[in-house]
């Protein structure tokens, strides 16, 4: 799976092994606030890492690393199915508010289109204006759906 860079960051394939540092990047119970669910421990996402390592290579995810400290800041997902993928991303609370998530998703968004995907989504909870900007800044529209 490729690695992708930006100027502030890199998103480097998942392995197993980001599972804890990981853990502590997505320990604010307020990022399932929208997508429901509780943190995960890090023994609890180093099984779901394992799954997803194994997952066939249509589930494509990856760890937001920062450049300018080798940190994790939090993930980005692309589900492929033919030529459309489902974006997903999420960003730990501390890393919120610096264009982060805009950053990977626009850049995920590039790299699906450079693998001749043309349909591209991400859905998001009416509710969650944060996300929705995040898509904006990525070049998705909102639809009715």
């Amino acid at each position: 799976m490729d690695t992708i860079e930006t100027d502030r960051l890199v998103l480097l394939p998942l392995r197993v092994e980001h599972a804890d540092e990981m853990a502590e990047v997505l320990s604010d119970p307020a990022l399932h606030a929208f997508i429901g669910g509780t943190p995960l421990t890090a023994p609890e996402l180093r099984a779901r890492y394992e799954r997803l390592v194994a997952a066939p290579p249509a589930w494509r995810n990856w760890v937001i690393q920062l450049r300018e400290d080798g940190s994790l800041a939090g993930y980005v997902q692309a589900t492929i199915d033919g030529r459309a993928a489902e974006l997903a991303w999420v960003v730990g609370t501390p890393w919120q508010g610096r264009g982060l998530a805009g950053e990977s998703a626009k850049v995920l968004v590039g790299w699906c289109e450079g693998q001749e995907i043309d349909t591209i989504v991400a859905h998001i909870h009416p509710d969650h204006a944060a996300s929705a900007a995040v898509a904006t800044a990525a070049g998705l529209r909102p639809t009715d759906q």
